[in-house]
């Protein structure tokens, strides 16, 4: 499934002396497999629902002015691409690693899993740092204006370098057949050496970078939030928190053991038998438990937000046949505008906002 998985019975390209160890943990993976692909499964059927609903009802509004729904629309399609493949993943764990859709879907879908491994990140920083100087220099231009092609021209930069970045691991994946057929990430030279160094470059690129720029955006954003001069935009301060965690706690522990297993790569001496084993066996684990960002994004960046709430309203209406759609009208609930009904003040509340998809909508 994963570039990045190492298989026991390769260690000895890695140069691990494992003989001079002796192993005395005993670990029943039967446990893990069905604990993955429930978690696969799940993450499917919710992502896969969530992720339409948003794509369906942002679409429409693609050619707004803000640049904070062109990045949540790039999102939420990343997430969809990865989702879609998670049936075949599903099957991999269930049948311990054993691949039986030939070499052109093990390399298809890892690919597809690696480009949403960055596109995903990278545009969760831009739409980060689009909001902040979004409410800070309102007057500045976005960093994807809707003027002539550039939106679309920085927007394909971004997918061309998650493709770019996805091809280095991409072009060592292949389909190997020792007992079963197999989809393995396994250079032909310097297996260690490549490795290690592809491992610090998706670290910096999908992780540390991206995290600092949404870690950064969003502390200030919070701190601009906090002073402004409406009240009722500070009850959103934790929010801005809230999507900070959220980045973190879904990559922060793949990128740990990753990290742990670059060590031991470099230093095999360092940890017991017992230790990787553990080390090794919690991989799958972390890098199924990484893909809630699937889940978490659509939450966090539209539903939680009044507007895409309004616009999937108006959505489910438009669909609906002309008589039903007048009788849920006029069901509704009737507009309550705080603040007496001072349209300016509901402006003011809406751009303090810290609801990413509230901006230009």
């Amino acid at each position: 499934m994963s570039g990045h998985e190492h298989n026991h019975s390769l260690d000895f390209l890695n140069g691990t002396p494992w003989f001079l160890y002796e192993c005395t943990l005993e670990i029943d993976t039967s446990y893990r497999r069905i604990s993955l692909f429930l978690l696969y499964l799940f993450i499917f059927v919710v992502g896969l629902l969530e992720n339409l609903l948003v794509v369906w009802v942002n679409w429409r509004r693609r050619h707004s002015a803000s640049g904070v729904l062109f990045c949540i629309i790039n999102v939420s399609l990343s997430d969809l691409m990865v989702v879609v493949i998670l049936p075949f993943f599903m099957m991999e764990v269930t049948i311990d690693k054993v691949w039986l859709w030939g070499r052109f879907l093990c390399k298809v879908t890892s690919l597809i899993y690696v480009i949403n491994f960055y596109s995903s990140s990278f545009f969760l920083a831009f739409m980060t740092l689009e909001r902040y100087l979004s409410l800070t220099r309102p007057s500045a231009p976005p960093l994807f204006p809707v003027v002539g092609r550039r939106r679309w021209a920085l927007c394909g930069a971004l997918w061309v370098f998650s493709l770019f970045l996805a091809l280095l691991e991409n072009a060592h994946m292949d389909l190997l057949q020792w007992e079963e057929p197999g989809c393995y990430l396994l250079p032909e030279y310097s297996y260690t050496e490549w490795y290690v160094s592809l491992a610090f470059l998706c670290m910096i690129f999908q992780f540390l970078g991206p995290a600092a720029l949404i870690i950064t955006c969003n502390v200030l954003i919070a701190r601009a939030v906090r002073t402004a001069p409406d009240v009722e935009s500070r009850r959103d301060v934790w929010l801005v928190h809230v999507y900070s965690s959220v980045f973190v706690l879904c990559w922060f522990p793949y990128h740990l053991v990753v990290l742990l297993m670059i060590i031991d790569d470099l230093d095999p001496f360092l940890f017991s038998c017992n230790a990787v084993e553990v080390l090794y066996f919690s991989y799958p684990v972390v890098q199924g438990f990484s893909l809630f960002h699937c889940i978490a994004n659509p939450i966090l960046y539209n539903f939680l937000s009044k507007s895409f709430q309004s616009n999937l309203l108006n959505t489910v209406i438009n669909c609906l046949p002309k008589e039903k759609a007048v009788e849920q009208v006029e069901a509704g609930p009737k507009p309550n505008t705080p603040n007496g009904g001072d349209p300016g003040k509901q402006r003011r509340l809406s751009n303090s906002s810290t609801s990413h998809s509230d901006v230009g909508s």
